[in-house]
């Protein structure tokens, strides 16, 4: 069996590091991905997926990273019951920090 996926989009928001039980620091963001076709009306419909990262990853993400950077993620997709219905998440494994808005901005100014 095999459970991976792998995305590469936008950071909709500045990450903020968060600490959860036994004092565990982690992050949940939200990436936006393009579809790679166009719809009925021509135009290309992104989606917004939630991801979640874990200690280190979690670490270097909200330090280096800000809202609409490039980020490929490569992770697995779990399942969590949240109250009457079972919620898909996706676990960040390893993050790439593609590109970053401040770069950009530097080599176009």
């Amino acid at each position: 069996m095999l459970n991976q996926i792998v995305l590469v989009g936008r950071l909709t928001a500045t990450p903020k590091l968060e600490e959860g039980e036994n004092n565990k620091k982690y992050l949940k963001a939200t990436i936006a991905v393009t579809r790679s076709f166009k719809n009925a009306d021509g135009a290309y419909e992104t989606d917004f997926v939630d991801i979640i990262l874990c200690e280190g990853i979690a670490q270097n993400t909200a330090e280096y990273c800000d809202k609409g950077d490039l980020i490929g993620v490569k992770g697995r997709i779990q399942t969590q019951k949240l109250e009457d219905k079972n919620e898909i998440q996706i676990i960040a494994e390893r993050v790439t920090f593609l590109s970053s808005k401040k770069s950009e901005e530097k080599e176009e100014g």
